[in-house]
């Protein structure tokens, strides 16, 4: 059979890994505060340069030649995304030595804090009311025109959840199928990686609580395109122009858009325009009227290919399709490829664009005293790079995840989203679906790198997920929130790297 990209294509594999931090001794919530003293000193100290980012006069981030550690929306849950390695044979091993040693330098700087990582998808037990959002919201202007202009509720979010967020490159030819996999199988790694039976202290009955998220976030808000930008597609999507069109088409509303071309999707300043029009009517006229979204103050945006560039994260399937020209194309040629059926796959590749696939399904997930004792060395050494292993076998077997769709029924995986996001392997069908996922990906993967499915198959063959072991400590613990939530500690806080076993090697 024909295995698609297996042996035709090498992806560049990165990962962005989310982290939620607990107090140390009481294993509640925690905003960081000297985190990021103490992780440039970390980082300086072994002769690497780090470029510190601030908003409102805090430190927020620090670039590294190798990643950049941050933030996610709160000064509560860490985000370091790694620079993409080559992937192939032993690709996954490269990667895997970048994350081990980031999660070893975020581990040892929040010793500065009393902090430490918590084995979750979200804090099993934090506040979402006000008061508390104000105190860790990191102060993006994005966040003004999303929680006031279209009336998002963000602060469902600022309880720490967190994603295992896989990146894999795909060809611009096989982009679209790409995409239709990652979100049609994405099921299989919500169970696989689930990771959040508690919110607010309470037993939610969901296996991946975070991922009930947006319905919360995007139910009430001003604009119904935003709820169907993360609703799953009635169909797949046929070509570039198609996916495009459902995501800046009719029935969307543009996001506010930069004055000035830039790739910071939270912090510069942008327009909205006037009678909220989705971006393709933007992208079709000669100019828009708008206020900016930080002072009022009116302008006119003439529309520019970069704006459909920025405009690429306004959408939150299970997976993202992510893209950047290497040449920015001229707005009317990028116009009239899209007119046409596979236009754009043929503007992208003569414009040397490289697009990749983020998932967005896996609950962050790292190795513990609990599954250590459990499942033993290699499984807890596979757990942060099991979603990228997963992703890159699919991925590279294309063929044959294809053909799995098919045979799984477009409209029948969409319908177990929920089971997933409820049972996970508890559900009969979820359990088999994760076994022929795995099965696929395997068989995507070369022999040296198969190893870091480890912890996808020991959870695929035990049915027993880190949300069951967390909600087992949860409740076998007794007794206040506050005496559970530290009773989490010893068993389900992330492990050094060095706690088991040697670091992989290059």
């Amino acid at each position: 059979m024909d295995n698609g990209l297996k042996e035709a294509y090498c992806p560049r594999i990165g990962l962005e890994m989310e982290m939620v931090v607990a107090h140390a001794e009481t294993g509640a919530s925690l905003p960081v505060e000297a985190y990021f003293d103490a992780l440039r000193s970390i980082k300086e100290k072994k002769g690497i340069a780090c470029r510190p980012s601030t908003l409102s006069g805090r430190c927020v981030g620090l670039h590294t030649p190798v990643a950049e550690c941050g933030l996610d929306n709160g000064f509560n849950l860490l985000e370091t995304s790694l620079a993409p390695v080559d992937g192939g044979s032993g690709g996954l091993q490269r990667l895997a030595v970048l994350a081990h040693q980031e999660l070893a330098d975020t581990l040892d700087a929040l010793k500065s804090d009393h902090a430490c990582v918590l084995n979750a998808s979200q804090h099993p037990a934090c506040p979402r009311d006000a008061d508390w959002y104000e105190r860790v919201c990191v102060p993006r202007p994005i966040y003004r025109e999303l929680r006031g202009y279209r009336g998002w509720h963000h602060w469902e979010g600022i309880d720490a959840k967190a994603q295992n967020g896989a990146n894999t490159s795909v060809p611009i030819d096989h982009a679209i199928d790409a995409l239709n996999v990652a979100v049609a199988l994405a099921p299989a790694s919500i169970a696989l990686f689930a990771n959040s039976p508690l919110e607010s202290g309470r037993v939610t009955g969901f296996k991946e609580n975070r991922m009930t998220l947006w319905q919360r976030v995007f139910g009430p808000a001003k604009f119904p395109g935003d709820l169907q930008l993360c609703s799953y597609p009635e169909r797949p999507f046929r070509d570039m122009g198609d996916f495009f069109l459902w995501m800046f088409g009719p029935g969307t509303v543009t996001r506010g858009l930069p004055l000035a071309p830039s790739y910071d999707y939270k912090a510069v300043p942008t327009a909205l325009l006037d009678g909220d029009p989705c971006l393709l009517s933007f992208l079709q006229s000669s100019q828009w009227p708008g206020h900016r979204a930080d002072n009022d103050c009116a302008v006119r945006l003439a529309p520019d290919t970069h704006h459909f560039e920025y405009s690429q994260i306004g959408q939150f399937l299970d997976a993202r399709l992510r893209y950047r020209f290497g040449a920015l194309p001229p707005l009317p040629d990028l116009m009239a490829a899209w007119r046409r059926e596979g236009g754009l796959e043929t503007l992208f590749t003569a414009c040397d664009a490289q697009v990749y696939i983020e998932a967005r399904a896996p609950g962050a997930g790292f190795a513990d005293a609990c599954l250590l004792s459990e499942a033993g060395a290699k499984v807890a050494q596979s757990v942060l790079l099991a979603p990228s292993a997963l992703q890159a076998g699919l991925l590279a077997n294309l063929a044959d995840a294809r053909l799995l769709v098919e045979e799984w029924g477009w409209k029948r995986l969409g319908a177990l989203r929920q089971p997933a996001l409820r049972a996970g392997l508890g559900d009969a069908q979820i359990k088999a679906l994760c076994a022929d996922v795995l099965a696929v990906a395997r068989a995507g993967l070369p022999q040296c790198d198969r190893h870091w499915l480890a912890y996808a198959e020991f959870i695929g063959e035990s049915g027993r997920t880190a949300a069951d072991r967390l909600l087992d400590t949860w409740e076998s613990a007794g007794g206040t929130q506050g005496s559970r939530l530290a009773a989490l500690l010893p068993r389900h806080a992330a492990l050094h790297p060095d706690r088991f076993g040697a670091l992989p090697k290059k």
